[in-house]
């Protein structure tokens, strides 16, 4: 959707284009259009519902899109991605490429499920082509529910703002426990040095809890990531390897 913005940016006589999202952030609008954005994010989650409403307990695996094939943060998110559909678990991602697209690719690889909650953005994503199942969203917030919903463990590979954004939803989401106490893993511990320097310093200062550093792993060894997944998902949520007859509804969008 574009819309005139009259706003005092606008320079005169000219239209200045603005996002569906963009307009709707901007503040107070009518009824009626709110009324209707309401009822398109009201379409995105079921949308997003019926779509990956069967595929079964998940891993989340966060990370950058642009990280090509060849580069070594890729080789080790298709690594993970193949030995988290090995434990059992649905690889889910964001779809895209990079990072995510490695992820889906070592799923495929392992014989396990990949699954993909695409996003439309200005320059368009595709999604990658290492899905069993995908859905594409208008709303980063319903993309970051879904990718959180149907998770028993997240696990965090190098990416940018986008990624820590993710990581720290994840995270704020356990510490306040609105979710369970699910297994966050980062991977990288050279690359992610930084952060946890910083998530000592809060601790240092009092800013957060000490234990909530317990929440996570930091990790090279996809064995050892897979070791933590094993007792913190697995195990604690009693989590059975097997395969449930399911009826999909065609009329459901299943």
């Amino acid at each position: 959707m574009e819309v005139e913005n009259p706003g005092p940016q606008a320079l005169p006589g000219k239209l200045v284009t603005v996002s569906e999202e963009q307009y709707f952030l901007e503040g107070p609008k009518s009824r009626s259009s709110e009324f209707l954005m309401t009822l398109r994010l009201v379409f995105d989650f079921i949308r997003g519902f019926r779509v990956l409403h069967f595929v079964g307990p998940c891993v989340t695996v966060f990370g950058s899109a642009r990280f090509a094939e060849r580069h070594p943060h890729y080789e080790l998110a298709r690594e993970v991605g193949k030995a988290v559909s090995q434990l059992g678990f649905t690889v889910m991602t964001g779809g895209g490429p990079g990072i995510m697209e490695a992820a889906n690719r070592g799923a495929q690889e392992g014989g396990g499920n990949s699954v993909g909650c695409n996003i439309v953005l200005s320059t368009e994503q595709q999604p990658n082509p290492y899905l069993d199942r995908q859905v594409t969203l208008r709303y980063f917030f319903v993309r970051k529910v879904l990718l959180l919903k149907y998770s028993y463990a997240f696990i965090v590979m190098p990416g940018g703002v986008g990624t820590m954004d993710e990581f720290f939803e994840a995270l704020t989401l356990i510490q306040t426990r609105k979710i369970k106490n699910f297994p966050i893993v980062l991977m990288g511990k050279s690359y992610w040095q930084p952060l946890v320097g910083l998530l000592e310093k809060m601790a240092e200062a009092k800013a957060i809890d000490p234990a909530d550093m317990d929440l996570l792993l930091f990790t090279d060894s996809v064995e050892e990531a897979m070791r933590h997944l094993q007792t913190h998902a697995i195990e604690r949520f009693g989590l059975l390897r097997r395969k449930v007859p399911v009826r999909r509804s065609w009329l459901l969008g299943e």
